[in-house]
């Protein structure tokens, strides 16, 4: 449930930069910024993806300005996994869950 978000990685001419753009606007007219060891507070959707993304080692930091998702990368990693994980921020349940209607009908019996 839930539909997933568009992205298109970006060239950066900094190494150890990965820029990401999605199809909408996370922070609307704003900017944000964290780091990693950071406490993220707030449940807006620009908290919630920097959370998803600081839980990887592979980041240091990122930084959110409408649409574009800038990632700070710590030395020695890649960006690989970093872009699914901003697709499936506004993604529920993965795309092999069974839905919850379904799993109740197998296990009780119809009603007469």
């Amino acid at each position: 449930m839930g539909q997933s978000i568009v992205v298109t990685a970006k060239p950066s001419s900094n190494p150890g930069i990965v820029r990401f753009e999605t199809n909408r606007a996370l922070t609307g007219m704003g900017h944000e910024r964290y780091v990693a060891g950071q406490d993220i507070w707030g449940n807006r959707p620009p908290d919630e993806l920097a959370r998803r993304l600081l839980e990887r080692p592979s980041v240091a930091g990122v930084q959110i300005n409408g649409n574009i998702v800038t990632v700070d990368l710590a030395k020695g990693y890649d960006d690989e996994g970093l872009l699914e994980v901003i697709e499936n921020l506004y993604r529920f349940y993965p795309d092999d869950a069974e839905p919850a209607d379904e799993a109740a009908a197998t296990d009780e019996p119809a009603e007469a």
